[in-house]
C-alpha cells in the first residue's frame, strides 16, 4: 500500500507539473474534470479550504487558461467554474495510459479474483473513511 501511495503521489506531482498547477489547483481541476462544473463555494468545501483561499486558486487557474467562470444559470449572484476543454484534453492525455493499464489489469483477472480485490478495496476505503472523521468521500 505504501508503494501505491508513493506512486500515486509521484503521478500527481508529474501531472501538476505538466499542467503547471499547484496541489490545490490540481485537486480543483480533478473535481471539475471528473464531476463537472461547480461553484467556488462547493469547490472550497470539497477541498477543505476557505472561500478566500479558493478564490486565489481559481484566479491562478483562470489566468493560466485552465478554467472559466460563468454566471450561475439560476442564481446570477453566483458563479459556476468549468474546466477548459484544452486542459481537460491535456490531462486526459496524461491519465489515459494509467487508466488503460488499470483496465488491462482488471480484464486479466478472473471474476472470483475481481470479487476478492473489490472486497479488499472496499474495506480499505472504509478504513480510510473511519480514520478520517468529518471528511465525506467524493
Amino acid at each position: 500500500m505504501q508503494q501505491i501511495t508513493i506512486r500515486q503521489q509521484r503521478f500527481e506531482q508529474h501531472l501538476a507539473a505538466e499542467l503547471d498547477v499547484d496541489r490545490a489547483g490540481l485537486e480543483a481541476m480533478d473535481h471539475l474534470m471528473t464531476t463537472g462544473p461547480a461553484t467556488p463555494t462547493e469547490l472550497a468545501r470539497l477541498l477543505g479550504i476557505s472561500t478566500a483561499a479558493m478564490t486565489l486558486v481559481l484566479n491562478r487557474l483562470e489566468s493560466a487558461g485552465h478554467l472559466r467562470r460563468d454566471p450561475h444559470p439560476s442564481d446570477r449572484r453566483k458563479l459556476v467554474v468549468t474546466a477548459s476543454d484544452e486542459t481537460s484534453r491535456r490531462a486526459h492525455g496524461h491519465v489515459a495510459p494509467l487508466i488503460r493499464g488499470v483496465e488491462s489489469l482488471i480484464d486479466s483477472l478472473e471474476e472470483t479474483e475481481r470479487a476478492v480485490v473489490e472486497e479488499f478495496l472496499d474495506g480499505l476505503l472504509a478504513a480510510y473513511d473511519e480514520a478520517t472523521p468529518g471528511r465525506t468521500p467524493r
